[in-house]
């Protein structure tokens, strides 16, 4: 045991020495929130709690918690109305509830890509996917950040089913992938083509479905994945597919099959924050004038028409400092830093939302101006 605590502690001492000690913190009272995935001020709304409050209050036999994974007692008319209720909005077939969606990621590409298949992912898909794509036996590579012109050379060596993983909007820079592109290259070459719409669901589509739902590919895309812990304020996701892959997945996806399955509280609030959203279209008018405003005032082009706007700073240190500048001033901002981004791209992970007034994404603009100087986008 004393050996096992002293390389613990020598491991984090190392990380601390690196700069890149990670540590959980309470948001202090009072700051400017520009770094929460809460594009739509779903979680905080009161309107939208209330609706949940009272769809449970007039939900016969509501329980506190599931009691089990959906295989064994946790399975509810409710789980699976919500499933069919979200595959819609999706404009897809089926779909299947995860916890997360990192453990929809997992869920999916641990199990359905096999030995002698090939996997081909963006350099810059989430860790979630590329956790997912290590547990399964199939080859995999990445091809260039929304290069098609990498990804066509990489498919045509590919062997076996070929699996294309993309995200709808990137988590980092904050851009959109080609769909168009990639369904064609998709139906080109045979591929099975998956799309994380963590960050486009809710803000995507007539109903919130994501970008192929605003784009009309929800029948050329065989899987999806919609997240509700973003700008849908709740939590969990749904992997919107046909009938025979939810039925594998039910069969073969161990983060599903061994997972205790969400209690009503989350699906309810899955249900009625999407209702919510389609009864309130303004909220995503709100939000695009609010992505106009800083990119009319932020002097460098990010690159991104999203709410996720990335400011290159470059260095870990110089970016950690530029933070903490900015949160000495009440804005909450966070550095990202490498090896989570590529060394010399270390950036300010600027986030947008309904609820930041214009005066203070001015201001804000303002000072990411001062500290930006010199800095290329």
């Amino acid at each position: 045991m004393n050996e096992f605590l002293i390389r613990v502690n020598e491991q984090l001492q190392a990380q601390k020495n690196r700069g890149l000690y990670r540590q959980t913190r309470v948001v202090p009272e009072g700051w400017k929130d520009f770094t929460s995935n809460d594009y739509l001020g779903l979680a905080r709304s009161d309107e939208l709690r209330n609706s949940i409050q009272d769809f449970l209050s007039n939900l016969s036999n509501s329980r506190n918690g599931s009691g089990g994974s959906r295989l064994l007692s946790g399975n509810t008319p409710l789980a699976e109305d919500v499933e069919s209720f979200v595959a819609r909005v999706a404009g897809t077939e089926h779909g299947l509830l995860f916890s997360s969606g990192y453990m929809a990621n997992l869920g999916v590409l641990s199990c359905l890509p096999q030995r002698g298949d090939t996997v081909l992912y963006d350099e810059q898909a989430h860790a979630s996917l590329k956790d997912g794509i290590r547990l399964c036996l199939a080859n995999r590579y990445s091809f260039r950040h929304n290069d098609m012109d990498d990804l066509r050379r990489k498919l045509t060596r590919a062997n076996g089913t070929v699996f294309i993983v993309v995200e709808s909007v990137y988590s980092m820079d904050g851009d959109l992938c080609p769909l168009a592109d990639l369904v064609g290259l998709a139906q080109q070459y045979s591929a099975v083509l998956i799309l994380d719409e963590a960050h486009a669901t809710g803000i995507y589509g007539e109903d919130g479905g994501g970008l192929a739902s605003s784009l009309g590919f929800e029948k050329e895309i065989p899987i999806r994945i919609l997240t509700f812990g973003k700008a849908m304020g709740s939590h969990g996701a749904c992997v919107c597919c046909s009938a025979a892959v939810r039925s594998y997945l039910v069969n073969f996806s161990r983060p599903f099959i061994y997972t205790t399955a969400m209690p009503d509280h989350s699906l309810a609030a899955i249900r009625c924050s999407f209702e919510f959203v389609r009864k309130h279209p303004e909220l995503r008018n709100t939000l695009a004038q609010k992505i106009s405003l800083f990119r009319q005032h932020y002097a460098h082009d990010t690159g991104s028409t999203t709410a996720i706007q990335p400011v290159i700073i470059g260095g870990n240190d110089k970016t950690r400092a530029a933070a903490s500048a900015l949160q000495s001033l009440g804005y909450d901002v966070r550095p990202v830093l490498s090896p989570t981004v590529k060394p010399g791209t270390e950036r300010l992970r600027i986030c947008l939302h309904v609820y930041n007034s214009n005066e203070e994404i001015v201001a804000l603009a303002g000072e990411l101006n001062k500290l930006a100087v010199g800095n290329e986008q």
